[in-house]
């Protein structure tokens, strides 16, 4: 299926998700959520996709919002242009929570909700040029796209007031000193590194993965027993995964694992 917006392929079990209004810096039209909508649906059903990388066209990874849209909403009441964002954001949950280890390729700006969407990604691999933003108090809107609950997880909570308050630039080292960014990587090799990293995932256990990563998303509002509770069912479901079955007798047979984090970053791969 072609996309309006957007760019998708596959590689070799990796699903590569490019934000394409290069024009409009991939700012985030009404049309290009709604198309983010159907692809990550698509992505979280299908078996042979096995890591996910977004990215951006055109040097710039996402802009924020698009405001030549935001004017559609003057017309509106205050509680229908509430439901129109619950309608827009109602896809954020499967993305923050998709069963798949997903990596952000950032270049460029990554502003407002571009910023925020970055924030959903497991890994943020980034280049030098690359500047992130809570754009929003500068034209006077309150941070969405999932920020107010992302950003302090991440950064922790008076940094994230600084960030949101201050509506001022992160650039890329700084970024990485809070520990939004996980590498950076010089222009012409971030998608390369991108693909790199995401290619070991290609080897573990992706359900596994999944469960490990819904989990850890509970974990900021959940006390310890509940927690408990869920690594019991977690580690039970994850048993009944072949993968697991295989990786056992792997070992009780003196063979090398499948999966090796360790061995994998040793080769480059």
């Amino acid at each position: 299926m072609t996309y309006k917006t957007l760019l998708y392929e596959v590689r070799n079990g990796i699903a590569v998700l490019t934000l394409n209004r290069p024009e409009q810096r991939n700012a985030l039209s009404i049309e290009l959520r709604e198309e983010l909508v159907e692809l990550i649906l698509k992505i979280r059903g299908d078996k042979e996709v096995k890591a996910v990388i977004l990215t951006g066209a055109g040097g710039t990874f996402c802009a924020g919002g698009d405001l030549g849209d935001m004017k559609k909403y003057n017309s509106n009441t205050p509680t229908d242009n509430r439901q129109v964002l619950r309608d827009l954001h109602a896809w954020l949950p499967e993305f923050v929570n998709l069963e798949k280890p997903v990596i952000a390729a950032v270049d460029g700006a990554a502003f407002g909700a571009g910023f925020n969407m970055a924030l959903a990604a497991d890994f943020v691999l980034c280049t030098p040029r690359a500047k992130f933003c809570q754009v929003f108090a500068r034209i006077g809107l309150v941070p969405d796209f999932g920020g107010l609950y992302l950003l302090p997880r991440i950064v922790g909570l008076q940094k994230a007031k600084e960030l949101m308050y201050s509506a001022r630039v992160v650039g890329a080292e700084e970024a990485k000193e809070l520990g939004i960014v996980y590498a950076i990587h010089p222009p012409e090799k971030l998608m390369d590194a991108a693909l790199e990293l995401a290619g070991r995932f290609c080897h573990a256990p992706t359900e596994v993965l999944g469960i490990i990563k819904n989990l850890l998303n509970q974990s900021f509002h959940t006390d310890q027993r509940m927690m408990g509770e869920l690594e019991a069912f977690g580690s039970m479901a994850a048993r009944t995964v072949p993968y697991h079955r295989e990786a056992v007798q792997r070992f009780l047979s003196k063979q090398p694992p499948l999966y090796d984090w360790d061995r994998m970053e040793k080769e480059g791969k």
